[in-house]
């Protein structure tokens, strides 16, 4: 009896008292699963009680699933600025041993202005399991290995081993690839060289770039919505938009960061558990992608480092092919504000999120099949010769279509339509800490995700008007009639068109049913 009272208190790591709520959620009596872990009642109510925590900081992935407290460093801002500085490195695959990450703490809490903080083998144990870092010996050969390229042999065995392990279990249907490109939206031709290999780091160019996240599945029939980030929150283009063709979000750099693609991440994992499905998500060591939050319905697997160029499906030609559509759609405006000697207005971010939306849902199933295999990661099947030579259609008319913008807008003559495509594709899409960016952020408590100021980049931009519901229906009138004089217009055309009419129209008839009732509530 005597030594009951010395009984030694049990402690539950994250991942264990997320178990417990998860049990609980599954619609299981909490008697049960009070047993079934071996805590007392209370205990279990302690920990539904403390959930939002727990899932907090798994999502958030501050802490490591492992950890059993979550008690505060005693030098909290050396702690983050280590551990931002350990999430950029481990981004790149560079490895780094225990003694490393304590110099580097001596270096930041010096520059922090701390004098007396002593990086010990203590406090390297500490931060290890506050952040669930395993620091692993590798011999001197792997080290070189990784630090100096992975190389086709790299590539090859991907192949072979791990990537089989992975869409095991998975149909084409049911295996993603997500990746992000740079956009220059309101380049015109006769810009081309001078934003040829700009990385855009900040300065003027940051207000004309957006950062576009894209995601599709092996088998081409499902492309999600694109995911736009701009440097403004408001701008004023998107006043009175409440509807758009993708997801928009902005921060000072106009670039993907943890934050954004987690809570991206979030939401299609949501979906996925909606349609009671579960994807494997290939994506790259970018250091956006780097703390991943808790995922229930996707399976996300890393491409080798420096080998995405030969393994990343959206790589191998379908972000190509969304921005040979996107710059053809801008060609097409600018030639026809040629023709009708209409002032050259600068695309505005609204119309480029829609021309980027337009040019993502164009590209074709067999474009985005053909880059999957060619990725090496769904079986090679033959192609359709006469599918090549109609694919091979369009070129030419973009290839007309340039060589008359490049004329009218006197384009040097060594530069072509693939350099216009490509200008941007140099592009940083995701941010880079430097130490002293690490301490600035310690400091001031400046963050990449502030939002530039609303009219930033915008004040040469005319606000669009309003349009009423009577001026969308008149409008679509106009086109109707318009199609009706053209000659060879296909079906489907009118079908859309039916289909823009029939939305409309119920907009109208819902809006004068809520005035006639409210007519009706206000006479009595």
């Amino acid at each position: 009896m005597a030594n009951k009272g010395n009984k030694k208190r049990r402690q539950f790591s994250l991942e264990e008292k997320m178990k417990v709520v998860e049990a609980v959620d599954s619609g299981k009596r909490k008697g049960d699963v009070a047993k079934e872990f071996g805590i007392t009642p209370s205990t279990l109510s302690t920990f539904l009680k403390d959930r939002a925590k727990f899932e907090e900081k798994v999502r958030e992935a501050s802490v490591g699933p492992q950890r059993k407290r979550m008690r505060n460093a005693l030098y909290d801002d050396i702690d983050k600025a280590v551990f931002a500085w350990f999430q950029e490195i481990h981004a790149k695959n560079i490895l780094v041993t225990g003694s490393v990450i304590r110099k580097k703490a001596l270096n930041l809490a010096n520059m922090l202005g701390y004098d007396n903080f002593q990086a010990s083998v203590g406090w390297l144990n500490r931060f290890r399991d506050r952040h669930g870092i395993a620091l692993k010996a590798v011999c001197r050969e792997d080290s070189d290995r990784l630090m100096n390229g992975l190389g086709i042999d790299k590539v090859n065995e991907w192949h072979a081993g791990e990537i089989i392990k992975l869409i095991a279990d998975y149909s084409p249907d049911d295996i993603f690839n997500a990746d992000e490109t740079g956009v220059f939206f309101q380049l015109l031709p006769q810009h081309t060289l001078a934003a040829k290999g700009d990385h855009c780091r900040g300065g003027k160019k940051a207000r004309q770039r957006l950062t576009a996240l894209f995601c599709c599945n092996a088998s081409g029939t499902e492309k999600m919505r694109p995911l736009i980030v701009g440097r403004s929150a408001n701008p004023r283009c998107l006043k009175n938009v409440h509807s758009l063709p993708c997801d928009y979000r902005a921060n000072q750099q106009a670039w993907m960061t943890q934050d954004l693609f987690n809570e991206w991440l979030m939401q299609v994992d949501a979906r996925m558990k909606q349609a009671e499905r579960r994807i494997l998500l290939l994506i790259d060591n970018c250091s956006a992608h780097n703390m991943l939050p808790r995922l229930e319905r996707i399976q996300v697997g890393y491409l080798p480092s420096k080998c995405t160029a030969v393994l990343q499906p959206l790589n191998l030609g379908i972000i190509h092919t969304t921005k040979v559509l996107y710059r053809s759609h801008l060609l097409k405006q600018l030639l026809l504000k040629l023709n009708s000697s209409e002032d050259q207005e600068k695309v505005d971010i609204k119309q480029a999120i829609d021309m980027i939306a337009v040019a993502w849902w164009s590209v074709k199933q067999s474009t985005v099949v053909k880059c999957w295999q060619k990725a090496g990661i769904v079986p090679v099947e033959l192609i359709d010769s006469d599918a090549e030579a109609a694919a091979s259609e369009p070129d030419i008319a973009i290839e007309k279509l340039w060589h008359s913008v490049a004329i009218a807008t006197c384009v040097p003559n060594e530069i072509n339509f693939q350099d216009f495509v490509t200008a941007d594709d140099d592009l940083i899409i995701s941010q880079e800490l430097l130490d002293t960016e690490v301490i600035q952020d310690m400091v001031a408590g400046e963050s990449t995700d502030e939002a530039g100021s609303e009219d930033e980049g915008e004040a040469s931009l005319p606000q669009q008007p309003k349009v009423s519901i009577t001026e969308a229906i008149s409008s679509a009138q106009k086109l109707r009639w318009f199609l009706s004089t053209c000659v060879g217009v296909p079906d489907a055309i009118f079908g859309q068109l039916n289909g823009i009419d029939e939305y409309l129209m119920r907009r109208v008839s819902q809006t004068l049913v809520d005035s006639k009732i409210t007519e009706f509530l206000q006479t009595k």
